[in-house]
């Protein structure tokens, strides 16, 4: 295998391995061996930098598990950061979102969300819950829970994520918490990774919106991870409809190295 020169980086926890140049080995499978915690550099997944005819760069994303992604929100937020662009257009398989720098913070401009459900009953360990669903580049379930920190997160994340009523694509699940007026606390089970992460941008996002439809907000919703960050979630909600969402938060290298 040829060298690899790669930079690792982290936004709200979420952490990656970042490519500016396509190498030759399998993607998928170089993915898994890059991302693994034990014998690998570790990460949640892998990104890759690469020209784009209809924006300024692309991004692909693949998952620990060596699956790829549509978008990746924390990863489009460090992609942004390495490119050294303050203002730029990024294409993804989920879309063209633009980015913005300043510092350590970055905002990204997400597609508008779709095929928003609300209230969906499924049937979990023999219990009947209601479930929200929302598409914010890849799909996410949201549910609305009170004493977060005592959640399986693993094991009731796992059941919802593979249920037959999201099949075959599966999906991301989000754990949510109300504290107080546009504040949430979220926890975060991924697909691709398949356990729970830090933080998750794009369930941030997904939850951030879900809260405002169902307490109707307008411009803003705070969504704290696990990680301890609070990412901030901006939207036009007009009549329920969702325009001009835009997720920011940190994003850091971590360091250079060659694999």
């Amino acid at each position: 295998m040829n060298k690899i020169k790669f930079t690792k980086m982290v936004a709200s926890g979420n952490d990656f391995v970042v490519l500016d140049k396509k190498p030759s080995s399998n993607l998928r499978a170089l993915a898994k061996t890059l991302c693994d915690r034990k014998f690998g550099i570790g990460a949640d997944g892998l990104l890759l930098i690469g020209k784009a005819k209809n924006a300024d760069f692309c991004m692909r994303i693949f998952n620990a598990d060596g699956s790829e992604a549509e978008m990746c929100g924390n990863g489009a937020r460090c992609v942004a950061l390495v490119s050294g662009k303050k203002e730029a257009k990024m294409s993804t398989p989920a879309g063209i979102i633009n980015t913005q720098v300043s510092g350590g913070s970055v905002k990204i401009q997400l597609t508008d969300p779709k095929a928003i459900k609300l209230d969906i009953p499924i049937k979990v360990n023999g219990r009947l819950i209601k479930v929200n669903f929302i598409n914010t580049g890849v799909p996410h379930v949201v549910v609305f829970v009170n004493g977060l920190d005592k959640i399986d997160v693993f094991g009731i994340g796992r059941l919802i994520r593979r249920h037959p009523r999201f099949a075959p694509a599966g999906t991301n699940v989000n754990f949510v918490e109300v504290k107080n007026g546009d504040l949430i606390r979220i926890r975060t089970y991924e697909r691709g990774v398949e356990n729970e992460t830090l933080a998750c941008g794009t369930g941030s996002t997904a939850a951030g919106i879900i809260f405002a439809l169902k307490n109707n907000l307008h411009k803003l919703v705070r969504v704290k991870t696990k990680s301890g960050e609070i990412l901030k979630v901006y939207f036009n909600n007009k009549e329920g409809k969702f325009k001009n969402v835009w997720l920011e938060g940190s994003a850091r290298i971590v360091y250079r190295g060659c694999w």
